[in-house]
C-alpha cells in the first residue's frame, strides 16, 4: 500500500512538471521594441559595420544605384538568464549583423526597406522591430533589399 501511494505521488509530480515544462516552452510572447536602442547600444556600436547602411521601412526613400536582391534572416538566441527585452535586443543585433554580412557578400553597401518578418508576416516600422520570446529562446526575423546606394 505504501509503495502504491508513493508511486502515485511520484507520477503526479512528474506529470505536473511535464505540463509546466511544456507550457513554459510553448510561451511565445510578442514584443515591439525600439530599433534605436539596439543601434545605440555598446554591443551595437561595436558589432555593426558603419560602412553598410541599414534603412528601415516605411521611410525608405533611398534611390539605389544597383539592386542585388532581397534578403531574409531568421535569428534565434538563448533566452536563459536574460530578460525578454535583453534577449530581444541581442537577437536583433545578430539579425542586423546578418543583413550587413549578406550585403557585403552581394557587393552592396546598404540594406533598405528593412521590416520585421516573423512567421512570414510583415510588420513595417522605422522605429520598432518585432521579437518573440519564450522560456528558452527569443527570435527576430527581418526582410530587406540589398542595394548599392550612391
Amino acid at each position: 500500500m505504501n509503495t502504491a501511494r508513493w508511486l502515485t505521488s511520484a507520477l503526479l509530480i512528474i506529470g505536473s512538471m511535464a505540463m509546466m515544462s511544456s507550457q513554459a516552452v510553448a510561451r511565445d510572447t510578442p514584443y515591439f521594441m525600439p530599433i534605436q536602442e539596439v543601434l545605440d547600444s555598446t554591443d551595437g556600436k561595436a558589432g555593426l559595420d558603419t560602412s553598410i547602411r541599414l534603412v528601415f521601412s516605411p521611410t525608405s526613400t533611398a534611390q539605389p544605384v544597383e539592386e542585388h536582391g532581397p534578403v531574409v534572416t531568421n535569428r534565434k538566441t538563448n533566452a536563459l538568464n536574460k530578460t525578454d527585452e535583453e534577449a530581444c535586443r541581442w537577437v536583433m543585433l545578430s539579425a542586423l549583423i546578418a543583413l550587413q554580412d549578406r550585403a557585403k557578400e552581394e557587393g552592396g553597401n546598404a540594406v533598405i526597406n528593412i521590416r520585421s518578418f516573423y512567421d512570414q508576416k510583415e510588420f513595417e516600422s522605422d522605429t520598432e522591430y518585432e521579437c518573440h520570446a519564450g522560456a528558452l529562446m527569443a527570435g527576430v526575423s527581418l526582410r530587406g533589399d540589398v542595394v548599392t546606394l550612391p
